[in-house]
């Protein structure tokens, strides 16, 4: 099956810049498509010094949808914004004043590649960060979400004020140019010992949760939260197995074109769920989770528009801050898919609502209750809100 390679070279283009980001991408870009991929045939796409986070994640979205093995190749560096103390990757805008707008929330990795089989994804990173978010680093260090195997290195605080070199994914890259991609360990190991000295403070990232990969059936859904499955006695577990993972089912279901049995599955789990744990549970949310990536699945925005609205609001009416990063994942998915609401009566339907979430919501990206207002405007021809 063919793969993608996605190459991120992302640093500021001001004084806080600490690492030469866009100096490794011709030495990537002399690696065969395949290689960087590991795959038999490969594309590429390719990313220098981005502006705004909305052009990273447009990318990143479109190659965590794409089928077959996904690598990421990421080189730049990362620092907390000053209010949430939330890790984002700096892009070329970026100061710290304004990370939190101008740079990549770090939770949009996990929240877009949470949907790809197990075993299929790996991103490979070479990181620089200044002192605060360095010893933030050393305390929780990084992951990439349950089902993505993340390998690299972040340096630490350099002493210097000239950039540095990307001298990890450099290596990496001249070790691919043979045209031959060892397992990501020994890959990582070999570019670790020919870019690092053997006294070289830096964190070393080697995450790879399916090492060897297990069956990749129920890794296309959301992560169930930690909890124990219904019994073989308790309503709602139709294989009447404890052990019995439902979403390997509902994917089975997905994959073979079944989306009404994959939709019955989940919404049965989802009031199980309900019954166990009540209303605005963690159990519950992440059903309705799964029910509006299933809809996106089926080709119905509109469906899986209203179901982010639905998780949006149950998890402000459990207490989430509206600034949360699930709470404005969650808009900002309802709003991405009503974009994609083409049935006029559908998108007037759902409008009032997004409005109102946005009010509440508004989310990183500036100006997001203006667009929606504007769009709904073109509907009904008059200004609504």
């Amino acid at each position: 099956m063919p793969g993608t390679a996605l190459l991120i070279a992302a640093a500021p283009v001001t004084k806080s810049r600490l690492v030469d980001a866009a100096s490794v991408l011709p030495v990537l870009a002399a690696v065969a498509p395949a290689t960087l991929a590991g795959t038999d045939t490969a594309s590429v796409v390719e990313l220098a010094d981005p502006l705004d986070p909305q052009t990273v994640l447009t990318r990143l979205r479109a190659a965590a949808m794409a089928p077959g093995p996904l690598t990421i190749y990421l080189v730049g560096q990362v620092h907390l914004d000053r209010r949430q103390r939330h890790l984002h990757l700096a892009l070329a805008r970026a100061t710290p004043a304004t990370m939190r707008y101008t740079g990549f929330p770090w939770d949009w990795f996990t929240q877009e590649l949470r949907l790809r089989p197990a075993g299929s994804t790996a991103l490979i990173a070479d990181l620089h960060t200044d002192a605060e978010s360095w010893q933030a680093l050393r305390e929780q260090p990084l992951d990439a979400g349950p089902g993505v195997a993340l390998y690299g290195r972040v340096a630490p605080p350099a002493r210097r004020r000239t950039p540095a070199a990307p001298a990890y994914m450099k290596a990496l890259a001249t070790i691919l140019r043979s045209g031959h991609r060892p397992p990501l360990l020994p890959l990582h190991q070999q570019a670790a010992a020919q870019s690092l000295g053997d006294d070289a403070p830096d964190l070393l990232l080697a995450l790879d949760p399916h090492a060897p990969p297990p069956s990749a059936a129920a890794a296309h859904l959301p992560q169930a939260p930690a909890a124990h499955p219904p019994g073989p006695d308790q309503p709602g577990n139709p294989h009447g197995d404890p052990h019995t993972d439902p979403h390997a089912a509902i994917t089975a279901a997905v994959e073979a074109g079944r989306h009404g049995e994959a939709a019955a599955l989940a919404a049965s789990w989802e009031q199980t769920a309900l019954r166990m744990h009540g209303p605005g549970s963690n159990e519950v949310i992440h059903w309705m989770e799964v029910r509006a990536d299933l809809a996106r699945f089926a080709g119905d925005p509109a469906r899986s528009c209203e179901t982010w609205l639905a998780v949006a609001t149950a998890r402000l009416t459990a207490g989430q801050a509206p600034d949360s990063p699930e709470v404005e994942a969650a808009a900002d998915r309802a709003h991405h898919l009503w974009d994609r609401v083409r049935d006029p009566e559908a998108v007037r339907a759902l409008g009032p609502a997004l409005i109102r979430l946005r009010r509440q919501v508004p989310g990183r990206q500036r100006g997001t209750l203006t667009l929606a207002q504007r769009r709904l405007e073109q509907f009904h021809g008059q200004r609504v809100g």
